[in-house]
Parts: structure tokens; sequence; C-alpha cells
């Protein structure tokens, strides 16, 4: 073996002597001859030829008492010395005896672990030491453990004994409450007991009751061991209870147990609702609903039964009588049972039914024989007895008599009394006194607006506001020349209510209607006047206007009409007036046949006209109600041709293409086509819209250009109306076009087919007044 293995051997054998010397009791010398050691020799000490370890006395053996605590199932460390020995042996006394037994040991070669160990749980060393630590603790590990320890020191062995007392705990489990009485009469004693299975005692037991209708649990402070004496229990016991055990390790609080005890019941008592007092008792209100309901604390619950003047005629706690009548006055009995403890208590009242009059006493106060006299009027009509009414002033001095149901007052009107309040005072058996009261007051008038500004020709609107005013008074007008509205119903309106009038002035007009308008209100106590200023002003002058075009239409049964204004200013429309010229009388007034125009139109066309009658025309601008200057006076004129017209024609066997077209000044003019069964007609257009194209000399290709760009406003007249000229001009236009116009109007169609208008669909061009100047072909048979 090695030098290591026979040094451990040395220490092994050292305290093998050590032990044997300890035990004995007496002082041994274990020798060694430089590193062999010599079994069971024993020399005398300071032998100089042998190295000698001396063992001390046992007394002077280091000793270590400890006391340690573990709880069952968890881990506890038992100490031995704070470093690592250099042999150690850790052994267990069962507690009531002597013996030792070895659990661990460890000489140098490992720790090693003896079967026993297991017993104790999960037993190991903690490391770098020589500490016991036990996992999962059971019960068999409490007794006295002893660990022996050898240090091998420069200074020589020392040995040390550590004794551990190890004490195992035990938690506490749940508890559990037993009853010697559950339900138990009110008086009785009971008892109460708290079990605990299993726990390490000394246990503590703590008490708690929780009421019924408490939420939190109060202590119970009789005891604090695990029984409850209640020697007389009352009703302030019933509730739920709970113990709780407590140790060094924990604390459980058992399972709630409901102690229910028995009583009752007390005296019952009676509550009436709606709840009215008279001298014997009770009061009701005849056709009210009543409702009387009984209460007796009991456990269990009451039974109740009620009795009217000694009838049964109810079993329940509430009793509700609908629509009450005078026949149910009497005596109410309520009787309360406890059916476990067959035990009785009753109470008695009286109900007395009355008649109260509706609602409650009105006052009011009326004007009379025009406001010369106030009759102050109190009344409250109906009831069984009928109530007293009597009036009374602001110094709570009485008016006359006390008068039953009804009470009316005449003063004399009077300003003083203006702002006094009188108060009719009414009594009756079923209520305290109730009163009404009024306050005179005189009319006070305001108005939103003293004075308003407004244009002419729109409606007004004036408030006066009756801000105070007992009795009521009625709102009264009178316009800018003091005169009552109610003689002009059309000009004026009026909408009142209690406490506000308006009055509407319509389409007001600046000559007639400034000034300003009254409002006044009057009562038996004073008068109210106030005014309101009305400032009308007309709308500014529009400009001036001038007729630049007048001409008849067709068959002279309409005009068209063109103009334009001169200066600046702000206008809302135009109006077109008429006359017959043959009236030279400058009285006559002119009948508007136009209005409403836009103001950005320039134009217009009138028909419907005589055209026997040579009518006489002007225009004026509108601003609103304003109306300009009239316009010169101006009659239609007649119509005049173009300077010039080309007429093309192709005959094609019996049909002919028809087109006329009015030049002016060597320029397309602005013209439209129409067709005529006996010929053509030519239309003038205004000089300014005449000018699209000029003239080509291809006359196809002019034609195309004119079809497609016709003009977007243009006038026309009719020629006069002749069938002779319309059936000549026909047959001669037909026979002479017929060949060329065919062949000239064939090339152009196949040439220029899609620059046509007609034949492409042109879209019509719209007119100022709502009419289409369109470009129409006609196709005409001949026989």
């Amino acid at each position: 073996m090695g030098d290591g293995l026979t040094w451990n051997f040395q220490i092994l054998f050292k305290f093998l002597w050590i032990l044997a010397s300890v035990s004995h009791g007496d002082t041994w010398v274990v020798q060694h001859y430089k590193d062999h050691c010599v079994p069971w020799s024993i020399m005398v000490q300071g032998v100089s030829e042998w190295e000698a370890l001396v063992i001390l006395d046992p007394e002077e053996v280091t000793y270590i008492e400890t006391q340690v605590k573990g709880v069952i199932g968890r881990s506890v460390v038992l100490e031995c010395g704070q470093s690592l020995p250099t042999i150690y042996i850790w052994g267990f006394t069962r507690p009531g005896f002597s013996d030792i037994r070895a659990v661990l040991y460890n000489y140098g070669m490992g720790a090693k672990l003896q079967k026993m160990a297991s017993m104790f749980g999960d037993v190991k060393v903690l490391s770098d030491s020589a500490s016991l630590v036990i996992d999962n603790l059971q019960l068999a590990a409490e007794g006295r453990f002893t660990c022996q320890s050898l240090y091998d020191t420069s200074d020589g062995a020392n040995l040390v004994y550590v004794f551990v007392t190890l004490h195992v705990l035990v938690p506490i489990t749940k508890p559990s409450i037993q009853m010697s009485i559950s339900a138990p009469v009110e008086g009785a004693a009971i008892s109460i007991l708290c079990s605990v299975e299993n726990g390490t005692g000394p246990l503590e037991y703590t008490w708690n009751r929780q009421a019924t209708l408490s939420r939190n649990p109060i202590n119970v402070s009789e005891t604090t061991d695990n029984l409850l004496n209640l020697t007389s229990v009352n009703r302030n016991h019933t509730g739920w209870y709970t113990c709780t055990a407590k140790n060094e390790v924990n604390e459980v609080t058992s399972d709630r147990v409901w102690l229910d005890v028995i009583y009752g019941p007390d005296q019952p008592a009676i509550n009436v609702t709606p709840y009215s007092l008279n001298s014997v008792g009770y009061s009701a209100i005849e056709q009210d609903t009543v409702s009387m309901t009984c209460s007796a604390s009991s456990n269990p619950p009451s039974q109740y039964v009620w009795f009217h003047n000694n009838s049964q005629i109810y079993a329940g706690q509430q009793f509700v009588i609908e629509r009450i009548g005078r026949s149910q006055t009497g005596t109410y009995m309520c009787l309360a049972h406890n059916t476990v403890l067959n035990a009785r208590t009753k109470t008695a009242i009286v109900l007395t039914v009355y008649l109260l009059p509706e609602g409650r006493p009105k006052c009011s106060a009326t004007a009379v024989k025009s406001l010369e006299y106030t009759m102050l009027s109190c009344s409250w009509e109906g009831g069984l007895p009928q109530a007293s009414l009597q009036w009374k002033n602001w110094r709570s001095s009485f008016l006359g008599n006390s008068e039953r149901s009804i009470n009316n007052q005449v003063l004399k009107s009077s300003p003083t009394y203006n702002g006094k309040e009188f108060i009719c005072q009414a009594t009756h058996p079923l209520t305290r006194s109730r009163a009404c009261s009024i306050r005179l007051e005189a009319p006070n008038l305001l108005t939103p607006k003293n004075a308003l500004t407004m244009y002419e020709g729109s409606d007004v609107h004036l408030t006066c506001i009756l801000k105070a005013a007992y009795p009521p008074s009625e709102i009264v007008w009178h316009n800018n020349r003091n005169e009552s509205i109610w003689l002009m119903p059309k000009k004026y309106l009026l909408h009142q209510e209690t406490f506000w009038s308006n009055l509407t002035i319509r389409e007001t007009d600046g000559d007639r209607d400034n000034g300003t308008y009254w409002c006044t209100a009057s009562n038996v106590v004073g008068s109210s006047t106030i005014g309101i200023q009305l400032h009308v002003n007309k709308y500014p002058t529009p400009p001036n206007v001038t007729i630049s075009k007048l001409l008849y239409g067709r068959q002279r049964t309409e005009v068209v009409l063109e103009w334009m204004t001169r200066g600046s200013g702000d206008l809302t429309g135009f109006m077109v007036q008429r006359r017959p010229e043959s009236i030279a009388d400058p009285h006559i007034p002119w009948q508007i046949v136009a209005s409403a125009i836009e103001p950005a139109i320039r134009g217009h066309r009138l028909g419907g006209m005589d055209p026997r009658v040579l009518y006489a025309f002007r225009i004026l601008a509108v601003n609103h109600k304003t109306t300009g200057y009239p316009s010169e006076v101006k009659t239609p004129g007649p119509l005049k041709a173009t300077s010039s017209t080309i007429t093309l024609g192709v005959g094609q066997g019996q049909q002919s293409l028809q087109l006329a077209i009015g030049l002016q000044k060597g320029w397309i003019p602005a013209s439209c086509l129409f067709p005529f069964t006996a010929g053509f007609l030519n239309y003038n257009c205004s000089s300014h819209l005449a000018t699209r194209f000029p003239m080509e000399s291809n006359k196809e290709l002019y034609l195309a250009r004119v079809l497609k760009y016709l003009p977007e406003e243009c006038t026309y007249a009719d020629p006069p109306f002749s069938a002779l000229p319309a059936v000549i001009g026909a047959a001669v236009v037909g026979m002479l076009v017929a060949a060329v116009g065919t062949v000239l109007v064939f090339q152009y169609v196949i040439r220029n087919r899609e620059n046509i208008p007609c034949l492409a669909g042109p879209q019509p061009k719209r007119w100022a007044n709502g009419t289409h100047a369109s470009a129409i072909l006609e196709l005409a048979s001949k026989s």
C-alpha cells in the first residue's frame, strides 16, 4: 500500500485508541516510531527514541450540545463542526434508549452510509463538511444524533463530540367540529368540540362566528381550548362557527358549521303604509291602497294570521287592501305563530278610513267689473268630511269667515296690493294643514329688441314678453299711428300666448311702416307699456335699361325683346310692361306681362298677343321691391329681308332637297332654316352673331360647314302669309332645280356625307329663351 493509505491507517488506529481511552476513563499513549504505528504498544510519556501522541484526559475533549427542529417531509441539516475533520462517525440513539447505532462514517476513504439511515429519510453529507443533510424527513429520525470527529492538527489530535437532539415536527391536519346540539332552543347549554387528527403540540385554538347578515367573522372570546362551552345560548349565538388550530409549524381552519338557535316569536309590530296617524290610531284615505305588514322576530320565521274585528281575514305577513272603503274601518289584529316551539304572540291597531278631497287646494285671482275689483278664489272640493278654507293676507290677518270646500273674497283693486301674497289655509282630518297662495303682481313687459332696421318688402316680427303679471293680463298692440292692429287684419298678424305676444307686419313699406309700435298690458294692480322702433329702408335703385331689339314673331302673336343695362347697381331681375299704342292717356296703367326675369337674362319672348293691336313695350330693372326708371317706350318693328340669298336645289325624280341660306355682306350670317310648303322663309339674325365663316366658292363645302356649325342664338319673323305665291313658287322651283339640283346634291352627298350635320345627326343648339335652332331638311314630293 502507498504512503497515503499507511497514513490513514495510522490515524484510524489513533482514533480507535482514543475512543477506547475516552470510553474507559484512562490516559493512554499511542506510540508510533517514525512513520510506523506500533499497535497496542504503550510507553511512558517522554521516551526519547519514540515519537508519542499524548491523549489528554477525557474531560478536555470538546463536547457540543445542540437542539434542531425539522418538519416531517421537509429537509433538515445537522451540523458537525465548522470544518471538515480527518475522521468522523455519525451515530443515532432513539428516545428512551442508551445504545448508539452507526448511521454514517468516514475514515478518510469517503462517507459510508449505513442501512438504518434510510428510515430517517434521504440522508447525505453536505459537501466539504461533516454536516448531515436529511431530505424528506421522517418521524423515525426524532432522537439524539452523535457526531464523533477527529482533527489531526500540528499540535496533535483534537477530538470533538457533537450531540444533536432532533425534534421532528408534524403539521396540523384540517380540524373538524362536532356540536352537542345543532339546533338548540334559546337558553339551552351546548358544547362545540374542535378535533385535530395530526399535529405536533402544543396546539392553540381560536373560535370565530359569522352572523347571518355579517360579511366578516368575529372572534369568540369564551375559550382558546378545543372545547367551546355555551352555557345559555341566545339568538345572538346563531351563525357560522369555525375553529383554527395552530402550532409552530402551521395553522389550519376548519369548515364552517351552522348553529341554529330556535327562539320567538317576539311581540309583533304592525307597519301601515301610507303612514298617517290620528287620535285613536291610524287613518287611511278612501279608495287608496293600504298595506299592513306584521313583523315578529322568530326562528324559524313566524306564521302570520290577520283578524278584522275578531274575524279571520287573511294568512300571511303582509295584508293589502286595494281601494279601501269606509266600511273597512275597525280593529286589525296580527297573530304570530312559531310552529317549532308552538308559541304565539299578537298585537292590534285601529284603522279609520276617510275620504280626502282630490288634489290640493287651488287659489286664483280674477279681475271683476273692468279691473275695478279683485276676487280671490280658493277651492278644495269633495272629501269626507269637507275641507275648511280660510283666507289670510300678507299680515296673516284673516279675510272673512272660514268656509267649506269653496271660499271667495272680493277686494277693491289697488296698486298697494302689488307684490303682496294672499294665503288660503285648508284643514282636513286626514292630513295636516295644507295651503295655496297667490301673489298679485303688476305687469312687467320687456322685448328682445327695442329697435329693428330692415329693408322693405319682407315681413317683420315684433315681440313683447310678459315677464310678470298676476292676475294674467292680455297684451294689446298699437301701430305707428297709435291705431289698434285689430282694425287692419290683412296688414297685421297676431300670435299670442300667456306670457308673450308676437306681432307680424306683412310686406313692410318704407313710406308707411316706419315709426314706433306699442304693446300694453294691464291688470288690477297696475299696467306696463313698451315701445319698439321700426326703421324700414328702401333697396338702392337698380341701373337703367334700354331696349336693343323689339321684333314681331310669326303671325304677330308674339314678340322678341332684347335689352341692355346702363350704369352700375344691384338688381334682382327685370319686369316687362305693355299697353296698347293707341292709348294716349298717360294715366292709363301699364300692364305687367313678364316679371321675375333672372338678372342674367337680356332677352325674352312674349306670346299670346292680339295681332290686330299694336302694343307699346317698356322694361324696368328691379332690385327686390325697388324698381328702376322705365326704359324708353318702343313698338315692334317689321321684318327686314337679308341682302342676298343662295338657293341650292337638285331635282331627281319627284323629290327635291330645298335649302335656303341668308347671306349678309359676304359673310355667313347666323341664320336658321325653316321649310315652307310653297317657298322658303329667310331668317334675320343679330349682326354681332352673324360671322362664322368666310364665303366659299365651293358651295358644297360651304353648305356642309354651315349645317355643322349652326348659331346658338337666332331670331326670325314670318313673311306675310299668301297661299298663291306659295303654290306657284313650289311648282316653279321644283321644275327648275330638279335636274341640276339632283345632280349637285347627290354629288355633294357622296363626297361629304360625313360632314353634313343633318346626315351625321347634329345636336340642336339651345336658344336663350329655351327654344332650339336647328337645320331642317325637307323632302318635298311633287305630283
